[in-house]
């Protein structure tokens, strides 16, 4: 694993050459499951590529079981500076319900010890949950900001189609808040994150000024980022041409095209000027700053109101949903991004 790893590394390093490199998110599924000398090799070979910023993020995404926890000492001696947990609720009858492995305890001690050994770090946790009213969340919440520690990442439960709960939400077995429930739940989400100096700087995510997620920054300002390993996806820009790319997503799929190909590239598509405006609009409307027309032009080479329908852009403008200079949602347009995505995008 770790010499495909380094192989796919070798790859993209020689197709983009030399770049500033600001932040490492080892993420996907479960890398807390790596030996903490695979994280230490990749980093080493990408410090030996690039110009590595001298106040790099790297972030490692954990889940918060006693196994995983036990080696975030390892993680950071091999130069993890920032952990993300997937705590998902400080409830156990709803971890149960979600799927999830671990217990409440659990998740508390591994949230102890990320504080320990990394400067940085973030947890997660859903809400608008099955059954769950206002007053739990508010508890919930306010229990987890005795414990943050700069940033916390708050999403809203989705029904997926192809998932276990889907199935059951049709059924009528599961039941969640209704859309007014969720829309008070966010509500009193935004308002006890302000209250304790965590503004939104993304749709589900809130920091203490400085502490936001300078990787997940690179995702939604529509930067450059190389994908490397199984499933990954990367952006990259070589000369003026910009490449979506895709790896191979099973692992043992992706194993053997590295050691055949040196890399397991699935996909290496074009994107055209379209494409890359829809997807920076889709993007940078996640963030409370929202999208600067200046920066939208160097990056896609024309100006952002030639992608948007106008006259569906006046109207929700003047509906108070968003401002246009720069283009951004207010606060009362941020629960409805997709409706507004797709109304606007031409």
């Amino acid at each position: 694993m770790t010499t495909a790893l380094l192989k796919e590394v070798d790859h993209y390093a020689a197709m983009v050459g030399e770049r500033q490199l600001k932040s490492i998110f080892f993420g996907g599924g479960t890398p807390s499951l790596m030996p903490a000398s695979t994280v230490e090799a990749v980093i080493n070979r990408l410090s030996g590529y690039f110009n590595v910023s001298s106040d790099i993020e790297i972030t490692l995404e954990a889940n918060p079981t006693s196994v995983e926890a036990g080696k975030f000492s390892d993680f950071s001696a091999a130069g993890v500076n920032r952990v993300s947990l997937g705590i998902q609720a400080l409830n156990d009858a709803d971890l149960k319900a979600l799927g999830r492995e671990h217990s409440v305890k659990e998740a508390k001690q591994a949230i102890v010890l990320s504080q320990k050994y990394f400067t940085r770090s973030n947890f997660d946790l859903i809400y608008a949950r099955m059954g769950q009213v206002t007053s739990d969340w508010e508890k919930e919440l306010k229990e987890a900001f005795k414990m943050a520690n700069g940033h916390l990442s708050l999403y809203q439960l989705t029904i997926e189609k192809g998932t276990p709960f889907y199935g059951r939400y049709n059924k009528g077995d599961l039941i969640i808040p209704n859309e007014d429930q969720s829309a008070e739940l966010y509500d009193l989400t935004n308002n006890i994150c302000a209250d304790y100096n965590y503004p939104a700087y993304e749709i589900s995510n809130y920091a203490k000024v400085g502490e936001e997620s300078r990787h997940n920054l690179t995702y939604w300002k529509y930067d450059d980022y190389i994908g490397v390993g199984a499933g990954a996806h990367g952006r990259i820009t070589i000369g003026n041409k910009t490449f979506a790319t895709e790896q191979n997503k099973k692992p043992e799929t992706w194993l053997k095209a590295v050691e055949k190909n040196g890399h397991a590239t699935k996909h290496k598509d074009l994107l055209n000027q379209q494409m890359m405006s829809e997807e920076m609009i889709m993007m940078g409307l996640r963030l409370t700053d929202g999208i600067d027309h200046n920066q939208f032009k160097r990056r896609i080479g024309a100006d952002i109101k030639e992608f948007i329908a106008k006259d569906r852009l006046e109207h929700l403008i003047s509906q108070g949903f968003l401002t246009v200079d720069p283009l951004q949602l207010t606060a009362k347009g941020r629960p409805l991004l997709n409706q507004i995505l797709g109304q606007i995008l031409v």
